[in-house]
């Protein structure tokens, strides 16, 4: 980033030059506008500033040219008392700021750090949006990082060959979605992806939903020829991890009423919420079965260790979250950014995508004052915190939190996606 200095006076330009430098600011001086107007082109690193009083063409005519090229690149104008009024007015034109002579070098350096500010942002607000059209393909594994390069090379190649996969990764890092890619550029894509929560299935009917009973199949026969995901795996009980086994190991479902085993054609994908290793360690999950379905491991690694990757993550997600409740898309501020590149994002992309959506809202991502939201915005946070609340105490458990708050599971399960709130955040480890 660098300031594009014009200005005729060869003393002036050179003493703004010099305490530019010593500011740590890089210049390039000009005493021709035109042939300093030559050195700009499209997303010019850089702002500019002028003098108004200039031979040939004068400080206003520089504006206009800048202006007509890009309306986001910051110009300052450098003024006498008299042309005072018409700096002003090129201000109500988009100018970013007059300098009047003579003036402060600490003024000029501030302002113009300002300016630098504001025009890196603008940069890298295009810099996200250009790279989106191209990043969204591969949506869940948006990235540039090495890490997210790495997952994804491995993703592609790990897609065409039929082996078990066991994805490993923190809370909200979005084991699903990759599990969902993994089947997407696979063979069996044109076949059933059937995703299993086994956390949300009590012990009394977990045997019921996934092997079978005597009137229907189960969701594992519902996989067949296709894909299945078994979701924190770990939250099974110790029976039904047996019956799961023999499933892995031989590809075949228990017998209903007597008959004969029946065969499926799976390829099985698992995650858990913990460290399947120290499950087995604690007695909680069977070691045979963590054999038989870490074949291949998959790690997603959290966003604090890719975070370069957040800023186009977040600008995903805001375009998301601004076509979804018809908002537009608001630009990267600097305390937007700051959140961006300090916070530990413990929740990892679910936390990310539910800042987006609190970001497009503009509602106060924790607690803060109402003052100023519009009606609509007020009422929306409220309603929001109140349900993170319910689910809290309910442990997750929708059917439960709907039930405390006298709606339907469906009308809370709208609300859920309208606020991008996730109840499995809430869950409580066993």
């Amino acid at each position: 980033m660098k300031v594009l200095l014009i200005d005729d006076d060869d003393d002036l330009r050179d003493a703004i030059a010099d305490t530019f430098a010593i500011a740590g600011i890089a210049v390039e001086p000009h005493a021709d506008a035109r042939i300093a107007l030559d050195q700009i082109g499209a997303d010019y690193e850089g702002v500019v500033v002028t003098d108004i009083r200039m031979p040939g063409m004068d400080g206003h005519a520089v504006f206009d040219a800048v202006h007509a090229g890009d309306p986001e690149l910051p110009v300052l104008l450098m003024t006498g008392h008299g042309d005072i009024a018409m700096a002003v007015a090129a201000m109500g034109r988009g100018a970013f700021d007059f300098i009047a002579k003579p003036f402060a070098t600490n003024h000029l350096v501030a302002s113009v750090r300002r300016a630098l500010e504001t025009r890196r942002l603008v940069l890298e607000n295009r810099r996200l949006r250009a790279a989106l059209p191209a990043a969204e393909e591969d949506f869940p594994l948006l990235g540039t990082t090495p890490a997210m390069s790495a997952l994804r090379d491995a993703v592609r190649q790990l897609a065409q060959v039929e082996v078990d996969v066991l994805i490993e990764g923190e809370t909200g890092t979005g084991k699903e979605l990759v599990a969902r890619m993994l089947h997407r550029w696979s063979k069996r894509r044109g076949r059933e992806f059937v995703a299993i929560d086994c956390a949300a299935l009590p012990d009394q009917l977990a045997d019921e939903a996934l092997f079978g009973g005597r009137m229907q199949g189960g969701r594992i026969d519902d996989a067949n020829r296709g894909t299945l995901f078994l979701d924190e795996i770990d939250s099974m009980s110790s029976a039904v991890q047996g019956k799961l086994l023999r499933v892995i190991e031989e590809r075949e479902l228990p017998p209903i009423g007597g008959g004969s085993p029946r065969s499926v054609d799976l390829r099985i994908f698992a995650a858990a919420k913990g460290d399947l290793s120290q499950a087995v360690a604690d007695g909680r999950f069977r070691e045979d079965l963590l054999y038989r379905l870490e074949t291949v491991r998959v790690r997603i690694p959290p966003l604090r260790e890719r975070r370069a990757d957040v800023p186009l993550l977040f600008s995903y997600f805001l375009q998301d979250a601004a076509e979804r409740f018809h908002r537009p898309v608001p630009p990267l501020t600097a305390t937007v950014e700051a959140r961006l590149m300090s916070d530990p994002w413990r929740g990892n992309v679910r936390a990310l995508r539910n800042f987006a959506v609190q970001t497009v809202l503009a509602l106060p991502d924790t607690g803060g004052d109402d003052a100023g939201l519009p009606l609509a915005d007020r009422v929306a946070r409220f309603e929001a915190a109140v349900i993170s609340e319910a689910l809290q105490k309910a442990a997750g458990d929708v059917a439960m939190a709907a039930d405390a708050l006298g709606m339907s599971k469906r009308s809370l399960y709208d609300r859920l996606q309208r606020y991008g709130l996730d109840a499995s955040e809430h869950r409580r480890a066993n």
